[in-house]
């Protein structure tokens, strides 16, 4: 199944509460890493991205809100975007870095699930969006680069390049944004 000419919904699933892995994540940036201190806020979503349905936008959130696979809505909220009109959940200026699984982005019970539901054969790819937002003064699409991806243990703390890929800085309307290989290499790019 080719993504890049199918019809891609993402779906951003934050907790209600406090994130804890957010919350640690910041602390560790602000206390540890240089360009972390000029972090003034750092948030997480969950990311879902559904390849291949073409359901009108109530039908695919029932159908999210239906299954435990996608989400759970007594802990949970979720904004869809299922076209590159809609806009971004998260603050306008926050920097976007997409992270995922190497090699472990699909999740094949949700698609098989959706399969049974629906008959539609889709693609669904699981990954996480750190939301970061920096001081005015600073260039927050290079300090974003420096905080993702891990060099040594005072450089980066959103992407272990040897398990995760990512793609940092991603502000585009565009869809699908977990693309396995749009990453650099393990120790590499940014």
């Amino acid at each position: 199944m080719t993504v890049g000419l199918l019809p891609v919904t993402q779906a951003w699933i934050e907790l209600n509460a406090d994130d804890p892995e957010a919350v640690s994540a910041f602390g560790v940036a602000r206390a540890r890493l240089a360009t972390g201190r000029a972090l003034t806020e750092l948030k997480r979503a969950r990311l879902v991205e559904i390849a291949g349905t073409r359901r009108p936008r109530a039908e695919v959130e029932a159908l999210l809100h239906a299954s435990s696979q996608f989400y759970n809505p007594h802990k949970e909220r979720c904004s869809l975007r299922v076209s590159t009109a809609d806009p971004l959940p998260c603050p306008p200026d926050a920097v976007l870095v997409v992270v995922w699984e190497r090699e472990g982005e699909r999740r094949g019970a949700a698609e098989r699930w959706w399969r049974h539901e629906t008959g539609e054969e889709v693609m669904v790819r699981e990954g996480v969006v750190w939301m970061l937002r920096f001081a005015a003064e600073v260039d927050a699409a290079d300090a974003a680069r420096e905080l993702t991806r891990v060099r040594d243990a005072r450089r980066g703390l959103l992407c272990n390049p040897w398990s995760q890929a990512c793609r940092a800085d991603v502000r585009s309307a565009e869809l699908p944004w977990i693309e396995p290989g749009a990453d650099a290499p393990p120790g590499g790019g940014p």
